[in-house]
């Protein structure tokens, strides 16, 4: 053991005194490059660790003998001092601070010549760099702190606004408190108005009963009243002096009585038909729109609004009834606006608005509803009586079902004739097959409809006999040129066909049977029978008798050529002599039968 000690001792030794003096110069070297170059970074520690690592792996290769220990033994030594040497630089980097090394803070020279090299200048590039990426960092945390002051000086605006919205909506809550009080308050004085006025309008029919009575009073006396005082006088005064023809008087008297404003229909009414008569329509208006202007009473204003012309006049009528739906006197007034009187001739549609307003003016009668309105009781009577009797001469006009236009459909070899009947005269007709599209005119004829003075329409149309069961709608034009309809039918060819030859046959069922025809004694020929047979399901006869005890077969329908009759089939057949009679009856194909027909034979 001592022995290997001794020889150990003696290699490193011999190791020491060939290489140690190059391999301590190279290690400082090493050391001194590594302080130099600090500030690109720790190259000192880098040295120091990889000359540890470096000699440890040597030891350990020599003491496991992988390598021969003389040959080893300067790079043990050569890293150990690399270690030794670099590390002890940068214990001496880390204890004084030195950015640039400890050599280049001592030594100016060396200073300078990192800077001539670039060393510092690259590390002053990324002080500089990483200042510069600071002081953005320091600005955007600036505004950071901008925006978060900027967001609680926001909230704190917002929190005022807030505060004084509370303190708003606490006063719109006392507003509202108030406005509600006042509502309530409004509401009752309402209510009391509202009976106010009911007590009024009581008083009103109260007093308009009271003029009526003094009317009807002043009435069976007869004469003037020398110094009229009261409503009913005034107008008493103004009948007695319009039927005397003092209209100047009448006038006078009508005007007084206006200026009650009594709201009674009558008075009004005879009034514009004298002014009408003395100044015109014109006069009449100007009169009544005076008085409209200062009344109060609705029958005044109604009477204003009857002085216009056609159009204007309904219009404003029809507005004052939207107003006044319950106003009674009104739809009186508007039936007489459609009525044969002021039209000359009515449409239907005419007529249903007449007898729709007449009916719904007759609707207040019940319980005395009328009453009110009309001072001279006699005007009442004749309104009613002339409201029934338009209403009787209207009959079921009110009945939609009653008047709408019918199609009759007739075939032909060549097609479909179709014939087209109308609940009016019409100016124009039009039709469509189907459930949309175009509507077709039917076109005008060469003649004038005397109940119109105008073209005649042409009430027929042609289809092809391939026309399938479809809807055909039929719309038309009245002599006003108002447009109705259109109105939906339904037309099947099938049973078209045997309605339209039923129809023949039932018309024309004198030509049913021809005894001996053409002078062919003993035939009996049923043509027409054979011709029309598409309506026939059986035809059932006897001879000298009614038992109808025979049948003749007739050959199926050809709907596509309905009338020809069969080659091969024979439309006559033999009796004998002594047959003087014969007995028919035809089942039709809808289940209908004839009456039992007799023929005598000639």
């Amino acid at each position: 053991m001592s022995e290997i000690a001794r020889g150990t001792t003696s290699l490193l030794r011999a190791s020491l005194s060939r290489t140690g003096k190059w391999a301590a110069s190279f290690a400082f070297i090493s050391g001194a490059v590594g302080d130099v170059l600090n500030p690109l970074g720790p190259f000192a520690a880098y040295i120091a660790l990889g000359a540890a690592v470096a000699a440890l792996i040597i030891a350990i290769a020599m003491v496991l003998r992988l390598v021969l220990a003389a040959k080893a033994m300067p790079a043990l030594i050569f890293a150990t001092s690399a270690a030794a040497i670099a590390g002890g630089v940068y214990g001496i980097q880390q204890q004084t601070n030195s950015q640039n090394g400890v050599i280049a803070s001592l030594v100016p020279a060396v200073a300078e010549l990192q800077q001539s090299l670039g060393i510092v200048s690259q590390k002053v590039a990324k002080i500089e760099k990483t200042v510069t990426e600071t002081q953005k960092t320091v600005e955007e945390v600036k505004k950071s702190t901008d925006t978060v002051a900027k967001t609680t000086e926001e909230i704190a605006q917002t929190q005022t606004k807030q505060t004084a919205q509370g303190a708003e909506t606490q006063k719109t809550v006392e507003a509202v408190k108030q406005t509600t009080d006042s509502l309530a308050a409004g509401q009752e004085q309402q209510q009391a108005q509202v009976e106010k006025l009911q007590a009024t309008t009581e008083q009103i029919a109260a007093s308009i009963d009271t003029i009526a009575k003094g009317f009807a009073q002043l009435a069976a006396q007869g004469g003037t009243i020398a110094d009229p005082k009261r409503p009913d006088e005034f107008y008493h005064n103004a009948r007695v002096y319009e039927l005397a023809g003092d209209m100047l008087n009448a006038r006078r008297s009508y005007l007084a009585f206006a200026g009650f404003d009594v709201d009674a229909i009558d008075p009004y009414t005879r009034f514009a038909t004298l002014l009408r008569v003395q100044d015109g329509k014109a006069g009449a208006r100007e009169v009544f729109g005076t008085l409209a202007e200062k009344a109060k009473a609705p029958s005044i204003k109604l009477v204003h609004l009857l002085q216009f012309d056609d159009t204007q006049r309904l219009d404003k009528l029809n507005a004052f009834i939207a107003a006044s739906p319950d106003y009674a006197p009104a739809y009186f007034l508007l039936a007489q606006e459609f009525s044969e009187d002021r039209l000359g001739s009515q449409t239907l549609a005419d007529k249903r608005s007449e007898a729709q307003a007449l009916t719904k003016f007759a609707s207040y009668e019940k319980d005395g509803g009328l009453l009110k309105y009309f001072v001279d009781q006699t005007q009442l009577a004749d309104w009613l009586d002339r409201s029934r009797t338009r209403l009787a001469a209207l009959g079921d006009v009110l009945d939609p079902s009653r008047f709408v236009p019918t199609l009759t459909p007739t075939r032909s070899n060549a097609g479909w004739s179709m014939t087209i009947s109308l609940p009016e005269p019409a100016t124009a007709i039009s039709w469509r097959l189907g459930n949309s599209g175009p509507f077709t005119d039917t076109g005008l004829m060469a003649v004038n409809d005397q109940r119109s003075g105008k073209p005649m329409p042409n009430p027929s149309f042609e289809l092809p006999d391939s026309t399938a069961a479809a809807i055909i709608a039929i719309k038309y034009l009245d002599i006003r040129g108002r447009e109705t309809g259109p109105f939906d039918i339904r037309f099947d060819p099938d049973s078209a066909l045997q309605q339209g030859n039923k129809q023949i046959l039932d018309q024309f069922w004198t030509s049913w049977i021809a005894f001996d025809a053409g002078g062919n004694r003993g035939l009996v020929y049923f043509t027409q029978m054979l011709s029309f047979r598409c309506a026939i399901k059986a035809v059932h006869y006897s001879l000298n008798g009614t038992a109808l005890d025979k049948e003749i077969k007739m050959p199926p329908c050809d709907a596509k050529d309905p009338y020809a009759i069969p080659s091969n089939y024979q439309p006559y057949f033999k009796v004998n002599d002594d047959v003087k009679s014969m007995a028919v009856q035809v089942t039709y194909t809808d289940g209908t039968k004839s009456p039992v027909r007799e023929y005598k034979r000639q």
